[in-house]
Formats: C-alpha cells, sequence, structure tokens
C-alpha cells in the first residue's frame, strides 16, 4: 500500500536540473520506484540512477518493468489499459508492503505538462496523499537552449501533440506552437511558407543536438538527425517550437 505518493519532476535529465526542493525529496523518501523499459532503453534508467547519486541520496530502490501498449486496442482504450497496468505494477513491486515513509517516482520535465503519472497515481487503491515537485519542462529546456523567447510579444502558445498536429495541421489561430511527443517528424507534413522551427533532442544533456532555421530547408536535416540519434541511443525525446509571422490588421 503506497500512503504518501512524491512525484519529482527531474527535468530533462541533467541532474543540475533538478530543484533543491527535488533533491531534498529524494533524500527524503523511504523508497523509489525506478521503471524499467528494456534493454534498449536502459540509458533512461541510468540517468534516473545518476540523479539519485547525485542528489545524495541513499533511498532504497525498488525496480519495476514497464508494461507496454496494446496495439490492437483503439487509441483512448489503449492509453487507459495502459495506465491501469502501470497503477497495478507500482503496487505489485512493492510486493504488499507499507514503506515506512513516502513514495517517491522521478518524473521526467514536469508532471504536470504532457504526463500522465498524476492520472495513474489517481488509479490507486486506497488514494494516496499525492505531493507534486515541480520540474524544468521539455519547453523551459529548448527555449532556453536557443536563447528565444517562448511567445511573441503579447502573442499567444499553443502546446500540441504530434498526433494532433498530424491528424488536425497548423492550429487555427495559433502563431507560435509547441510540439511534444512527435514520433514521426510531423513537421514535415505543414506547408512550410514562412514558418521558423526551433528543434532539440535530449535537451539539457550532454548529447544535447540542436537544429533551428527556416522549416523549408530545415526539416529534412532536422529528420535525419532524429532518426541518426534514435538508432544510436535507441530512444529519442525531443520537443520543437514552430513560429510563423503573426497576421496583422489592415486599417482603412
Amino acid at each position: 500500500m503506497i500512503a504518501d505518493l512524491w512525484l519529482i519532476g527531474i527535468g530533462t535529465g541533467n541532474p543540475d536540473h533538478v530543484t533543491a526542493e527535488g533533491l531534498r525529496a529524494l533524500r527524503e523518501a523511504a523508497v523509489v520506484l525506478l521503471p524499467r523499459k528494456g534493454a534498449a532503453k536502459d540509458e533512461l534508467a541510468e540517468l534516473r540512477l545518476e540523479i539519485l547519486r547525485a542528489s545524495g541520496s541513499t533511498t532504497r530502490i525498488v525496480p519495476f518493468d514497464y508494461p507496454t501498449r496494446d496495439p490492437a486496442l483503439p487509441y483512448r482504450e489503449r492509453v487507459e489499459a495502459w495506465h491501469d497496468e502501470i497503477a497495478r505494477r507500482w503496487q505489485a513491486a512493492l510486493d504488499g508492503e507499507a514503506p515506512d515513509g513516502p513514495v517517491a517516482l522521478l518524473v521526467w520535465g514536469d508532471p504536470s505538462l504532457y504526463d500522465s503519472t498524476i492520472r495513474i497515481a489517481r488509479r490507486l487503491d486506497p488514494a494516496p496523499r499525492i505531493r507534486v515537485v515541480p520540474g524544468i519542462t521539455a519547453i523551459q529546456a529548448l527555449t532556453a537552449a536557443h536563447a528565444i523567447p517562448l511567445n511573441e510579444i503579447n502573442g499567444p502558445v499553443l502546446v500540441t501533440t504530434g498526433r494532433r498536429l498530424a491528424e488536425e495541421g497548423w492550429p487555427e489561430g495559433a502563431d507560435t506552437i509547441v510540439v511534444m511527443l512527435d514520433g514521426e517528424a510531423r513537421f514535415r507534413d505543414l506547408a512550410p511558407a514562412g514558418v521558423e522551427i526551433w528543434w532539440g533532442a535530449y535537451l539539457g544533456s550532454r548529447d544535447q543536438i540542436l537544429a533551428q532555421g527556416p522549416l523549408a530547408g530545415t526539416a529534412e536535416e532536422i529528420a535525419r538527425l532524429r532518426a541518426e540519434a534514435r538508432a544510436r541511443h535507441g530512444w529519442i525525446m525531443d520537443t520543437y517550437l514552430l513560429r510563423r509571422p503573426a497576421r496583422t490588421t489592415q486599417k482603412s
């Protein structure tokens, strides 16, 4: 049983991105649940361990095997079943014990942004007390790496996914969009005229890769870079920002 669950944002894999609050929480937790995602993604587990070592934590680590999604199910049903199974594996990893203190999970980026750990935590029965420790997001790491502001002056920003970009195209009324969870380089499907792209993978880490320029002349180069990096590492986490000139209203 998990009475207290701490969800600790750890940024984009750089130990320096973990806040002082996050470091303290890692040291004070009784147990850290560590996901294993298969041999091809051992590097992800090692990054979490590196962060734990950097924090000075001597907390007990309990690994669990991460489930895969069932591709035969419709998307929403597939994700719901996946979340149910993850919650079950958290509980199973503790093998019925009630830890003498909080159970912690290290969450990439920030637990509030395109991450379902909070939703999964609410599936636990009995419901635990949930504490969320914020972390640096991939969006912050991207704009910092390129030294650009997220928004134009008085301009809105829309954050979306690769799936929605593929299904719906450029969002209506948006001049700046940030795209996350795009496994298929969907920026290549957009009409490129007038669009600038700022892209980054493994943001904030020693393996960071950046590219920027007009979408028309940069899209295929980014697609090549991400394919090579994915083959080299066995995984990739990347994010990009797209911007096109703001529409202006002509005065008569």
